[in-house]
């Protein structure tokens, strides 16, 4: 079963220098890669290529993204997510859109999220999302 991974995951493994090659977050996510697990969304593949301010290293980031194809959002993906954005704020959870559009996408798929953002966290509390954990 495919996982979206969450700009958290990928930020600790491509953008850090030096990720401890034993932690136990890295290599879930190189266990998902090598089992064709990994769910990319476009807008995290965006977060994750904003503001790489070097040319070069921009270019070596979207290669290597670009082994993963985006699911494809739909208009019920949007409309999720500003539901789960207004049911949340309703019990006074603050989150970003591109967040809910995460969740919502999952959602929809039946897909677990691997994040280290703990707002996922309050989300599922709300939303129903199936959070992955490193094994």
């Amino acid at each position: 079963m495919k996982v979206v991974v969450d700009t958290s995951v990928w930020s600790l493994a491509l953008r850090r220098s030096n990720p401890d090659p034993q932690s136990r977050v890295v290599a879930e996510l190189e266990r998902l890669i090598r089992e064709y697990q990994v769910a990319m969304l476009g807008p995290v593949r965006q977060e994750l290529l904003s503001g790489v301010r070097d040319p070069a290293q921009f270019d070596r980031l979207r290669v290597k993204l670009g082994a993963f194809p985006d699911m494809a959002l739909v208009a019920e993906d949007f409309e999720t997510a500003a539901q789960f954005f207004n049911t949340c704020r309703a019990v006074g959870i603050q989150g970003s859109n591109t967040d809910f559009l995460i969740c919502a996408a999952a959602f929809r798929r039946n897909l677990s999220i691997f994040t280290l953002d703990q707002d996922f966290s309050r989300f599922r509390e709300h939303v129903g999302i199936v959070l992955h954990e490193a094994a």
